[in-house]
Protein backbone atom coordinates (compact mmCIF):
# COMPACT_ATOMS: atom_id res chain seq x y z
CA UNK A 1 0.00 0.00 0.00
CA UNK A 2 2.82 2.43 0.87
CA UNK A 3 4.52 1.69 -2.48
CA UNK A 4 1.33 2.59 -4.32
CA UNK A 5 0.98 5.92 -2.47
CA UNK A 6 4.64 6.79 -3.01
CA UNK A 7 4.38 5.89 -6.72
CA UNK A 8 1.23 8.00 -7.06
CA UNK A 9 2.85 11.03 -5.41
CA UNK A 10 5.99 10.73 -7.54
CA UNK A 11 3.98 10.34 -10.77
CA UNK A 12 1.79 13.31 -9.83
CA UNK A 13 4.80 15.53 -9.16
CA UNK A 14 6.44 14.43 -12.40
CA UNK A 15 3.22 15.12 -14.31
CA UNK A 16 2.86 18.63 -12.89
CA UNK A 17 6.57 19.31 -13.43
CA UNK A 18 6.43 18.20 -17.07
CA UNK A 19 3.23 20.18 -17.62
CA UNK A 20 4.85 23.31 -16.23
CA UNK A 21 7.97 22.73 -18.30
CA UNK A 22 6.08 22.18 -21.56
CA UNK A 23 3.31 24.75 -21.22
CA UNK A 24 4.94 27.39 -19.04
CA UNK A 25 8.57 27.43 -20.06
CA UNK A 26 8.85 26.00 -23.58
CA UNK A 27 5.61 27.31 -25.10
CA UNK A 28 5.67 30.52 -23.06
CA UNK A 29 2.93 32.20 -21.11
CA UNK A 30 0.68 34.08 -23.54
CA UNK A 31 -0.39 36.51 -20.79
CA UNK A 32 3.22 37.68 -20.50
CA UNK A 33 3.77 38.19 -24.23
CA UNK A 34 4.49 41.81 -25.17
CA UNK A 35 1.54 43.82 -26.35
CA UNK A 36 1.69 45.32 -29.83
CA UNK A 37 0.85 48.99 -30.25
CA UNK A 38 -2.33 49.72 -32.14
CA UNK A 39 -1.85 51.62 -35.36
CA UNK A 40 -4.21 53.81 -37.28
CA UNK A 41 -5.27 53.04 -40.81
CA UNK A 42 -4.14 55.24 -43.69
CA UNK A 43 -7.67 56.63 -44.01
CA UNK A 44 -7.74 57.64 -40.35
CA UNK A 45 -4.30 59.23 -40.65
CA UNK A 46 -5.38 61.23 -43.70
CA UNK A 47 -8.47 62.43 -41.81
CA UNK A 48 -6.30 63.40 -38.83
CA UNK A 49 -3.91 65.26 -41.11
CA UNK A 50 -6.81 67.19 -42.65
CA UNK A 51 -8.06 68.14 -39.16
CA UNK A 52 -4.57 69.22 -38.09
CA UNK A 53 -4.33 71.57 -41.07
CA UNK A 54 -7.43 73.42 -39.88
CA UNK A 55 -6.11 73.96 -36.35
CA UNK A 56 -4.23 77.05 -35.21
CA UNK A 57 -0.46 77.31 -35.64
CA UNK A 58 0.20 76.70 -31.94
CA UNK A 59 -1.80 73.50 -31.96
CA UNK A 60 -0.15 72.31 -35.16
CA UNK A 61 3.23 72.65 -33.54
CA UNK A 62 2.21 70.47 -30.58
CA UNK A 63 0.02 67.82 -32.21
CA UNK A 64 1.68 64.43 -32.67
CA UNK A 65 0.24 61.68 -34.84
CA UNK A 66 0.35 58.08 -33.59
CA UNK A 67 2.09 57.05 -36.80
CA UNK A 68 4.57 59.89 -36.68
CA UNK A 69 8.18 58.96 -36.06
CA UNK A 70 8.60 60.00 -32.42
CA UNK A 71 10.69 58.71 -29.53
CA UNK A 72 7.79 56.80 -27.97
CA UNK A 73 7.37 54.80 -31.19
CA UNK A 74 11.12 54.27 -31.58
CA UNK A 75 11.64 52.96 -28.05
CA UNK A 76 8.52 50.77 -27.97
CA UNK A 77 6.70 52.73 -25.25
CA UNK A 78 3.47 52.58 -27.24
CA UNK A 79 3.37 48.82 -26.82
CA UNK A 80 1.94 49.47 -23.35
CA UNK A 81 1.23 53.21 -23.07
CA UNK A 82 -0.88 55.86 -24.79
CA UNK A 83 -0.67 59.64 -24.58
CA UNK A 84 -4.27 60.74 -24.87
CA UNK A 85 -3.57 64.48 -24.63
CA UNK A 86 -1.43 64.25 -27.79
CA UNK A 87 -3.86 61.80 -29.42
CA UNK A 88 -1.18 59.09 -29.50
CA UNK A 89 -2.81 55.69 -29.31
CA UNK A 90 -0.83 52.77 -27.99
CA UNK A 91 -1.36 49.83 -25.70
CA UNK A 92 -3.76 49.79 -22.78
CA UNK A 93 -1.59 47.74 -20.40
CA UNK A 94 0.34 50.68 -18.98
CA UNK A 95 -1.09 53.98 -17.73
CA UNK A 96 -1.75 56.93 -20.01
CA UNK A 97 1.32 59.18 -20.04
CA UNK A 98 -0.51 62.48 -20.58
CA UNK A 99 0.26 63.70 -17.04
CA UNK A 100 3.37 61.60 -16.35
CA UNK A 101 5.62 64.67 -16.48
CA UNK A 102 3.93 66.13 -13.38
CA UNK A 103 2.68 62.96 -11.63
CA UNK A 104 5.70 60.63 -11.60
CA UNK A 105 7.45 62.25 -8.64
CA UNK A 106 4.36 61.95 -6.42
CA UNK A 107 3.70 58.39 -7.50
CA UNK A 108 7.26 57.01 -7.57
CA UNK A 109 9.16 59.29 -5.20
CA UNK A 110 11.62 60.76 -7.66
CA UNK A 111 11.52 63.32 -10.49
CA UNK A 112 10.72 61.97 -13.93
CA UNK A 113 14.27 62.68 -15.13
CA UNK A 114 15.62 60.33 -12.46
CA UNK A 115 12.79 57.83 -12.93
CA UNK A 116 13.72 57.43 -16.61
CA UNK A 117 17.31 56.64 -15.57
CA UNK A 118 16.45 54.24 -12.73
CA UNK A 119 12.71 53.47 -12.38
CA UNK A 120 11.30 52.51 -9.01
CA UNK A 121 8.48 50.35 -10.39
CA UNK A 122 9.24 46.68 -10.99
CA UNK A 123 7.79 46.63 -14.51
CA UNK A 124 9.53 49.75 -15.75
CA UNK A 125 12.87 48.84 -14.15
CA UNK A 126 12.79 45.61 -16.16
CA UNK A 127 11.80 47.39 -19.37
CA UNK A 128 14.29 50.24 -19.12
CA UNK A 129 16.97 47.92 -17.74
CA UNK A 130 16.79 45.85 -20.94
CA UNK A 131 16.57 48.90 -23.23
CA UNK A 132 18.10 51.94 -21.48
CA UNK A 133 17.57 55.44 -22.84
CA UNK A 134 20.53 57.53 -23.96
CA UNK A 135 20.76 61.11 -22.68
CA UNK A 136 19.40 62.42 -26.00
CA UNK A 137 16.50 59.91 -26.01
CA UNK A 138 15.68 60.78 -22.40
CA UNK A 139 15.59 64.48 -23.37
CA UNK A 140 13.23 63.70 -26.28
CA UNK A 141 10.91 61.68 -23.99
CA UNK A 142 10.90 64.48 -21.41
CA UNK A 143 10.14 67.11 -24.06
CA UNK A 144 7.25 65.04 -25.43
CA UNK A 145 5.82 64.30 -21.95
CA UNK A 146 6.15 67.96 -20.94
CA UNK A 147 4.27 68.89 -24.10
CA UNK A 148 1.56 66.33 -23.25
CA UNK A 149 1.14 67.67 -19.71
CA UNK A 150 0.63 71.22 -20.99
CA UNK A 151 -2.39 70.31 -23.12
Amino acid sequence: MNKAIISFVICTLLGFGLGYLVFGVIMGDSAKQPQVAQTETKETTETSAAKEETTTDSKEATTVSANEDNILNKKGCLGCHSVESLKITGGAVGPDLSQAFVNVEGKHGKPIEEFLKAPTSAVMSGVIGKNPLSDEERKQVLDLLKQASEK
